[in-house]
């Protein structure tokens, strides 16, 4: 007799089994992809300016690591500094529209638009 049990990240199965005069317990565990992995990873083709690959190769010689996981780590430092790019930029927006002193509305407004549009 086979008894199915659902468990948050897998089917488990008991299932009871007479052998002779023992009753045998025997689990069988079928993964449902639940608990998938998170770090997966894809395999992405990516052209770079030979200067650019020439200092990615440098970098990563002296940091004794693979040009592979050179990039990995550019790219991650790459989106966090844009996340903090982009806080900064809301934070500032925030202080912008709760100012009331028209002075300090205006020194703000031209930091947004340095944000904005550079320069």
């Amino acid at each position: 007799m086979t008894i199915p049990c659902l468990l948050t990240h897998a089917l488990v199965f008991r299932e009871l089994t007479a052998h002779s005069q023992y009753l045998h317990v025997r689990t069988i565990m079928v993964h449902n992809g639940v608990m998938s992995s998170t770090n997966k990873t894809i395999r992405q083709s990516v052209t770079l300016p030979a200067t650019t690959a020439a200092k990615v190769r440098n970098l990563a010689r002296t940091r004794r690591l693979s040009s592979n996981r050179m990039l990995v780590e550019l790219i991650e430092n790459g989106i966090e500094a844009e996340k903090r790019k982009q806080q900064e930029f809301f934070e500032l927006a925030e202080r912008f529209r709760a100012s009331e002193d028209p002075a300090e509305a205006k020194k703000l407004g031209d930091e947004l638009g340095q944000f904005v549009f550079g320069e």
